[in-house]
Formats: C-alpha cells, sequence, structure tokens
C-alpha cells in the first residue's frame, strides 16, 4: 500500500519523503506545483491542495497511511478538517499528525489552536494516530541569520524560560519511522502522542553565547520584548502571520517549551542516536559565513 505526504516540499515534508523511500516505502505526495518538488525517483505526484476536494479523493485512492503536514495559513484549520474527512471517506485510519508542543495549553497562538482541534478530530473519530508534537525549529533561525552574522544581535525573543529547538531532520525521521509503524501494523494501534524536542534548553542569552563562542566575537541578545520582533517580521511577511508569531514569541517568554521528563531519551532510543544540537547549526552557518 501507499503512504501520502502532505507538505512534502517543506523543510520537514522533503525530509519526511527521503526517509520513507530509504525506507523502501511506496510514496504518493500532494503538490500544488509539481515542477517545485525535486522528488527522488519513483515517488507518486499528485497534483492539488488540501481543499482542492477531487484532488484529495484522487490522491487517496489506493493510500493506506497518511502523513498530515499542513501550513501556517488563514484557512489551516479547514484544510486539515477536510483532509481528515477525506482519509476517512477513503477508508484511511493511520496518520502521522504534525502538530505542535503546548497545543493545549498555548491557545491563544492561532495555529496551537488549530492543531489541538486536528488532535481532538483524531482522538474523538477513532483514528490510529501518531500526534508529533516538536518545539521551535532550529531551521527558523536561518530567516534571522544575516542579523546574527551582520549586526551581531541575536533577535528572536525566546525569554530565560528555554526553549528546546528541534532539527527538522530530527522530526523527520521519527515521522516515517512513526509512518512505517503504523503503516506495517497487522492491527489497529492505539493514539500516541511524541514531543519532538532538542536535546538541549536554551534561553536567549544562551543562544546568543553560543554564537558568540561559534563566531568568536560578541553576540547579544535583543531581548524578550516582542513588539519589535513583531514590527520587524511585518516588513516581509503579512501582518496577520506577523502579529502570530508575536503571540507565539510571548508565550515563549512567558512559558518556554521545555520538555516533558524523559522526551530527549524517548527520542534518542527512537532514532537510535544523538539528536541534533543547536550548537552545531551555528556551527555550520559559521563555517559558511
Amino acid at each position: 500500500m501507499t503512504i501520502l505526504v502532505t507538505g512534502a516540499t517543506g523543510r520537514v515534508g522533503r525530509h519526511v519523503v527521503q526517509q520513507l523511500v530509504n525506507r523502501g516505502a511506496k510514496v504518493r505526495v500532494l503538490t500544488r506545483d509539481p515542477s517545485k518538488g525535486n522528488f527522488p525517483a519513483g515517488i507518486e505526484v499528485a497534483q492539488g491542495d488540501l481543499l482542492d476536494i477531487d484532488a484529495l479523493r484522487a490522491a487517496f485512492d489506493g493510500v493506506s497511511t497518511l502523513f498530515l503536514l499542513n501550513a501556517v495559513t488563514g484557512d489551516e484549520f479547514t484544510q486539515a478538517i477536510i483532509t481528515l474527512n477525506i482519509a476517512r471517506e477513503a477508508g484511511v485510519e493511520r496518520v502521522v499528525y504534525l502538530s505542535v508542543i503546548h497545543a493545549d495549553r498555548f491557545v491563544n497562538v492561532p495555529h496551537f489552536a488549530v492543531k489541538s482541534g486536528a488532535e481532538r478530530m483524531l482522538a474523538q473519530m477513532g483514528f490510529s494516530a501518531t500526534i508529533l508534537r516538536p518545539t521551535y525549529f532550529i531551521d527558523n533561525e536561518l530567516m534571522i541569520k544575516d542579523v546574527i552574522l551582520d549586526h551581531g544581535v541575536y533577535p528572536m525573543p525566546i525569554g530565560n524560560k528555554g526553549v528546546a529547538m528541534v532539527d527538522a531532520r530530527d522530526i523527520a525521521e521519527v515521522a516515517a519511522i512513526e509512518l512505517i509503524r503504523r503503516e506495517q501494523a497487522r492491527d489497529k494501534l492505539p493514539l500516541e502522542t511524541i514531543n519532538l524536542v532538542g536535546p538541549d534548553t536554551l534561553t536567549g542569552p544562551e543562544v546568543a553565547a553560543i554564537w558568540s563562542d561559534v563566531l568568536g566575537r560578541p553576540i547579544v541578545y535583543g531581548g524578550d520584548d516582542p513588539s519589535g520582533f513583531e514590527q520587524n517580521m511585518a516588513s516581509f511577511m503579512p501582518k496577520w502571520t506577523a502579529y502570530e508569531m508575536r503571540l507565539m514569541a510571548e508565550r515563549y517568554v512567558s512559558d518556554g517549551m521545555i520538555p516533558e521528563a524523559g522526551d530527549v531519551e524517548r527520542l534518542t532510543q527512537i532514532l537510535g542516536r544523538p539528536l541534533h544540537s543547536y550548537r552545531a547549526f551555528a556551527a555550520g552557518i559559521a563555517l559558511e559565513s
């Protein structure tokens, strides 16, 4: 049978596709523009999006397991609920869903609330699902690397509670492992939730110190005020998105994104290797600069 991957051209999705191919899975991707995919050989490509009912129905033909990743958009919740309904209509019960850590707590942040709603649907409609709850992506730092390198400031207001940033490659590999596990299971597996975290829980000043170390020059933390961050984000993204990013940053400052006991050990056991660290990411950027 076939695993359907949505969000397959993004930072996580493209790694999920490759991990599945590496494991010998039969993969189909759903994408608006197949020309942008650059997918591995042998991948089936279905054209369409998560609001295109006809395309969705066609994409689910012959599918046994779904990887659901939908982008942060104004209609994200509609996309998720429609996709899960079409999956149920097609007889697909095995799902790996990319949610977010603290989805049930950070309910004032729109895309957290959306994902919490999708999680409830998975539970209440009896899907055989793994809910993956990642923290802040290390890869998001690529958006601000020029500020760090050119101005000597780490501008992301992540606060002093700590954020255990996670690498997209770790997210994708755990997703592929869970997809294969559910795909190959003889019986219906129970719903399970996995927090996806990095190996280190870092504060804003600690992240700035890592950059200072790897670059060999002082990098300062820009502080905990999310209002300036919102203004900067609004210069290159829609204002509603920038505001949502501000709301998320406010929760970093007030609550942090802190792993639960045993999260790091659990992921290390699943992957059979150490997690990618923030320091390794920063060191790689330093070598390129």
